[in-house]
């Protein structure tokens, strides 16, 4: 299912829930979108879970010290 498929079911899930059950249902199924978007993602080995927990090292640009 190509990506322009899957954004187009969103949308529509989107609009529906809004139309149907107001803001609070739209604001849940964008929530479990996410959800679910971040779960595939994981599951398909494109997202591994290290990367919302690393941590900072501080080597960046702004660190070094000019002399």
């Amino acid at each position: 299912m190509s990506m322009t498929v899957v954004g187009l079911v969103a949308g529509m899930a989107l609009g529906f829930a809004a139309y149907f059950g107001g803001f609070g249902a739209f604001v849940l199924v964008a929530a479990l979108g996410a959800v679910g978007f971040v779960a595939g993602r994981f599951l398909d080995g494109d997202l591994a879970a290290g990367e919302f927990f690393r941590t900072r090292t501080g080597t960046g640009d702004r660190d070094i010290r000019r002399r």
